[in-house]
């Protein structure tokens, strides 16, 4: 069953800041035949992989001051846009959004490109489903960066949160540049563009739209399952490294993410980044070397 989608022009990316890598795409993915995902992917083919996540209203751009500190170390960097975002089809109904149409996705994403001895590096939703993969692929996963996210197990939301929902819900159009610039004051206005090239209209925003609608805030919902088994897994099978990083300028997950790293086997103390919002990766330099400081320690 084919899926109406649309594509952003790629004119639109052409003056990306900061951003010189090549695209790439699979339009295969198995059980999404027809849909075009894109990716970054650089640095040697036979060496282990970060695999950068990103989440809501972001796209791989967001991994942009992380990349290079990844790539130095001699590693392999791959970052998808999930179907919704970035330079990825857009699919136009919003009913098409729902928790395992992203994480089907994301895992046919990294059987597609056989991805092996990967540090999940997760934010947001990236986090959410990225924390998920070790249901479905133990065996690929090496390391953990992790910066604020948590698990989608159905806990009541944070005023904060539905505050945010409530909002993207009322505004079907959200001014992505406006959003990131408003919580990353540091970004030029070139930077912020660069995060809304990829919706030139409302028509093309159906996965902002619905994303913040499909996080589990009760039991009964989609994704709270895998999500508990993944909780389980980080807990009790996993014995890698693993590097927590926290913007506390977060006002919904910065106060979860002690509660988070309690899940995670082995997780040390985390760095704690006082200036950084929820879009911690906007700080990400620091964040990438002090993790690879202290793995390589």
């Amino acid at each position: 069953m084919s899926i109406e989608a649309l594509r952003t022009d790629d004119a639109r990316f052409e003056s990306i800041p900061d951003w010189p890598y090549q695209p790439r795409y699979v339009d295969d993915l198995v059980g999404y035949e027809g849909l075009r995902m894109h990716f970054v992917d650089e640095g040697p083919k036979e060496t282990p992989v970060f695999l950068c996540l990103h989440g809501e209203p972001t796209w791989a751009y967001l991994y942009r001051r992380m990349i290079p500190v990844f790539l130095e170390s001699g590693a392999r960097v791959v970052a998808p846009d999930l179907f919704g975002f970035g330079r990825s089809d857009k699919p136009v109904a919003d009913t098409t959004y729902t928790w395992d149409f992203h994480r089907e996705s994301l895992l046919a994403f990294i059987e597609d490109l056989d991805l092996d001895d990967v540090t999940l590096v997760v934010q947001d939703w990236g986090g959410l489903l990225g924390l998920t993969v070790p249901v479905d692929m133990p065996e690929r996963v090496s390391r953990l960066l992790i910066m604020n996210t948590t698990f989608a197990i159905g806990a009541e939301p944070t005023p904060g949160f539905v505050a945010w929902r409530d909002h993207v819900a009322k505004t079907p159009d959200l001014a992505v540049d406006r959003l990131m610039k408003r919580s990353c004051p540091h970004l030029s206005d070139a930077e912020a563009s660069a995060y809304e090239a990829p919706f030139p209209g409302a028509e093309y925003k159906a996965g902002v739209r619905t994303f913040p609608a499909l996080v589990p805030t009760s039991t009964d919902m989609e994704g709270v399952d895998v999500s508990r088994k993944a909780m389980k897994w980080w807990s009790d099978e996993f014995d890698g490294p693993s590097f927590m990083a926290i913007g506390e300028a977060d006002p919904v997950l910065a106060a979860v993410m002690p509660a988070v790293r309690e899940r995670i086997n082995g997780c040390p103390e985390p760095l704690v980044l006082p200036e950084a919002g929820h879009f911690v990766q906007e700080w990400g330099e620091v964040v990438a070397r002090s993790a690879l400081d202290r793995w390589s320690g």
